[in-house]
């Protein structure tokens, strides 16, 4: 810790510093605080955030479009009859990894202080660039160690819990929404940038070394290793620039209480509904149009660019801060519940689109959904710090406990809770990817998949109208600093 984080601070005389640093007293709330450089502090910490988990996310993500190359790169078990399924096997192993390990990354944070955690998250990213790239230059490299691979790729899945944990800690009350929708929505972007560029460098690479296996393989090298020096960039500025709340500790029941309240599990299942169709369908996006649609490879610009599949996790990734922003406004749950009707909507054209084989109305719907669940990604998120706030309220006011103590605890409990929500919303991913591959195997086609996630977002509308637009609880807007600028 250092000397200047033990000196004495209050509203008026806390200042902004470049340089990271323990933070002992930190009252973003406080209109006073927040003007005198709390505001600069926490735009500074959100700007290394995103940084970080965008690159967690670039490199969750790899395989999604390294899988489409892997064939033509000399690798028999990604060819023929059973490309799909081991593609989806593929893209599928990384979200489930990454959606176990945010839990321990939520926690990490109280645990190690943002900084350093932000440090070690962005340095775990090297171990699965540099393997991919040491093995995909292997040609006898089995199926089984590629798997392995990809699982420690969910390391990148895990830094979207740790970010948004410790960023909530930083913002007041009415800036949540926009600031954990910037935060999460420049890691969404990492999807959208990796399924982009990785296919051009593949094409790139290709072309240097010929159209041959070797080509294909050093292709995928290159557009493994080109996320190595932003990593190490990543991890130097964390170092220096970011900042750790003293007071981000858990209270000793943060965390069971957290566990142990019905909310939490219940916006799992919401998040489960938004990111889980986001994070899903932006892994199977690229597999899915090369196997629905296979002439599109004879049009060279379509497969430089990966079939547009980058455009669904780009716009997912830009609506998510509108979610946020428009939640603070409007409240999440009403947004929420529109999202999934809307979502019910944008499958039922897919499965449209998919029937009469047109390819703009598939791409269309497929754009919609995105659209649609990062709006719901950001609403959801928004929902879980004032349904911790209002209960607390409520309880305080019942048992005639301090609203201010109890409002500190509600944040910590909020912040447990996001791990958790995190957690079960990246699983969600998985599990979407595996009813796809069930459903081609079984049907030999995605319809039946998309009719039951029709079903599953009507249901979960229903249930953000049950749970959270019944009553007032939970529904209000935020009234303290709700159209400040972040």
């Amino acid at each position: 810790m250092t000397t200047d984080a033990l000196a004495p601070t209050s509203p008026a005389t806390f200042g902004y510093q470049r340089r990271g640093r323990w933070l002992d007293h930190w009252e973003p709330d406080n209109e006073t605080f927040w003007d005198n450089g709390g505001r600069q502090t926490a735009g500074k910490n959100l700007a290394m955030s995103v940084f970080s988990e965008n690159l967690g996310f670039s490199v969750w993500v790899l395989w999604a479009s390294v899988v489409t190359a892997m064939g033509s790169a000399g690798f028999h078990y990604m060819t023929g009859p059973a490309a799909v399924s081991n593609s989806l096997l593929l893209t599928s192993t990384p979200t489930l990894v990454g959606s176990v390990l945010r839990i321990p990354y939520t926690f990490a944070i109280p645990k190690f202080g943002g900084r350093n955690f932000t440090v070690f998250s962005a340095g775990m990213l090297l171990i699965p660039t540099l393997l991919l790239a040491y093995f995909i230059n292997q040609p006898g490299t089995p199926f089984w160690v590629f798997m392995l691979l990809a699982a420690l790729a969910g390391f990148g899945g895990g830094n979207f819990s740790s970010s948004m944990a410790n960023i909530n800690f930083f913002y007041p009350e009415g800036k949540k929404g926009a600031a954990l929708g910037i935060n999460a929505a420049g890691g969404n972007m990492g999807v959208a940038q990796t399924q982009l560029f990785v296919p051009l460098i593949i094409t790139l690479g290709t072309h240097i070394m010929a159209k041959n296996p070797g080509g294909y393989r050093f292709g995928i090298t290159l557009s493994v290793l080109v996320w190595v020096p932003f990593i190490l960039v990543a991890m130097f500025g964390a170092l220096r620039y970011m900042d750790s709340i003293t007071t981000a500790k858990a209270d000793g029941s943060s965390y069971r209480l957290a566990l142990t309240n019905r909310h939490t599990w219940i916006m799992s299942l919401l998040y489960i509904g938004t990111f889980g169709s986001f994070i899903g369908f932006s892994f199977a996006f690229p597999t899915l149009i090369k196997s629905n649609f296979p002439e599109l490879a004879k049009i060279g610009w379509m497969s430089t660019l990966g079939n547009l599949a980058f455009l669904g996790a780009f716009l997912g990734s830009l609506s998510r801060p509108f979610g946020g922003w428009i939640a603070d406004r409007l409240t999440g749950a009403r947004i929420t519940l529109y999202v999934f009707v809307g979502m019910a909507v944008a499958t039922v054209l897919t499965i449209i689109g998919l029937s009469a084989k047109s390819f703009p109305l598939y791409l269309i719907a497929f754009l919609l959904l995105f659209l649609l669940s990062g709006i719901g990604n950001g609403s959801a998120y928004r929902m879980i710090p004032s349904i911790f706030r209002a209960e607390a309220a409520r309880r305080a006011a019942e048992a005639g406990r301090d609203p201010a103590a109890a409002a500190a605890a509600a944040k910590r409990q909020a912040g447990a809770a996001i791990g958790v929500v995190g957690a079960f919303g990246g699983s969600g991913g998985w599990l979407l990817q595996q009813v796809l591959r069930e459903s081609n195997v079984h049907y030999h086609g995605m319809a039946p998949a998309m009719w039951l996630y029709t079903g599953i977002f009507l249901v979960l509308g229903g249930v953000t109208w049950w749970f959270y637009l019944r009553s007032a609880f939970a529904v209000e807007r935020i009234p303290s600093l709700a159209h400040a600028n972040v």
